[in-house]
């Protein structure tokens, strides 16, 4: 089960989070804040939550942030918050992706762990530095590609490492999505503006928004290691300046092979992330908008349905699962479990000791690996799709 909550008192205390990012009119902001406290282990004490200071001020005086801890730049809160006995101890970052790679500078060089949105940075050069630098500082980085979180993605992962499908011959990955078929971004449509516009998202949209969703989930149930990559981007909406449609084969290291298909332009789909993977004595098949579902095929033998909390459920799957089966539990439950995993790593790391070995998440490196496919995707295609090897 997820893990228990105390109530503030004793030898029990939330872990200090700020956030930078998530103000008003944001998006993902309110899910991080809801997953955070899903199972009561971090509080929300500081912020610098727009790139405007009085809206920045105003959106912390909504989410009941102390006046003295409500910060105008992120600059001002990584030098502030180091300097205070009571200061954060992590912080979470959901600005475009242009600002990841800045504000997690900051806060590791002030010794705070972060928290940070995906994809980790604009560019490979960025992301590399922050690799470096969070080895260098100790701090615990997490990536949240919050599918990793989902309770049957864990069991498949474990199926996958014990051998249970053999060796694994296909991976096929697809995102799908249709909230982009129009320019909607021309309207002032706040979370299309930024993720279709370079300067904020950098050279990938379609690809780096979930695309590295689709990548990283493939990566994180079948632990393959990408090796080359050929791929198409396709911008279908007259305007637009970034992809909204991607179609990449995949080489993966020691021989398998797969797909990966991620659009915001196909029409009908609404969050239409699926896996499936391929192996010399089984395959899985796994659907987001079904999540407590996972199709085991043992070859030559039926098909069968293991579920969330029901018989065949693995321990990896029940220590994240929180309420009874046969109840919906997804996407913010998912970004819960990567925020207890966190949890616990920051909790093992302030007492000097190594986080359990079933605590897992995505890592910095996992990060950087997400914009090494952004960037290697964009060199194949503008090549005409030539293959690229992964570096």
């Amino acid at each position: 089960m997820a893990i228990e909550a105390g109530n503030g008192t004793g030898g029990y205390r939330r872990i200090r989070l700020g956030m930078v990012g998530g103000g008003q009119g944001a998006f993902i902001g309110a899910i991080h804040r809801i997953a955070a406290r899903i199972d009561d282990q971090f509080e929300l004490v500081a912020g610098a939550l727009a790139s405007d200071p009085d809206r920045a001020k105003a959106s912390a005086k909504d989410l009941g942030i102390a006046d003295d801890r409500a910060y105008g730049s992120f600059e001002e809160m990584a030098r502030a918050e180091a300097a205070r006995a009571d200061g954060i101890e992590a912080v979470s970052i959901v600005t475009p992706n242009h600002m990841h790679s800045p504000v997690a500078k900051a806060f590791l060089e002030a010794g705070i762990h972060v928290i940070c949105d995906k994809p980790l940075t604009s560019t490979v050069a960025e992301a590399e530095e922050l690799v470096a630098l969070v080895r260098k500082t100790g701090r615990i980085f997490v990536v949240t590609h919050n599918y990793t979180g989902y309770p049957m993605i864990r069991q498949a992962r474990a199926m996958v490492a014990n051998g249970d499908l053999g060796e694994i011959r296909l991976v096929k990955v697809e995102y799908l999505q249709d909230w982009l078929t129009e320019r909607v971004e021309a309207t002032g449509q706040k979370q299309a503006a930024w993720r279709t516009d370079p300067s904020r998202s950098g050279v990938g949209g379609c690809i780096g928004d979930i695309g590295t969703h689709a990548y990283n989930l493939a990566c994180f149930v079948t632990g393959l290691e990408l090796d080359e990559l050929l791929a198409q981007l396709s911008t279908f909406v007259e305007g637009r300046r970034l992809d909204d449609d991607v179609q990449i084969l995949l080489k993966w290291k020691g021989g398998a092979r797969g797909m990966l298909w991620a659009s915001q332009v196909a029409v009908g789909n609404e969050n239409g992330l699926t896996l499936r993977v391929y192996g010399s004595k089984g395959g899985l098949e796994w659907a987001q908008e079904n999540p407590n579902h996972l199709w085991f095929t043992p070859y030559g033998r039926p098909r069968q349905l293991l579920t969330r909390g029901g018989a065949g459920a693995s321990g990896e799957a029940s220590r994240v699962t929180r309420i009874p089966s046969g109840h919906p539990e997804g996407y913010l439950e998912g970004f819960a479990t990567i925020y207890a995993e966190a949890a616990r790593a920051i909790r093992a790391a302030t007492a000097g000791e190594r986080p359990h070995p079933d605590v897992v998440f995505p890592t910095v490196e996992d990060g950087l690996a997400g914009v090494k496919l952004i960037d290697a995707a964009v060199k194949s295609s503008a090549a005409n799709g030539i293959w690229v090897r992964m570096t």
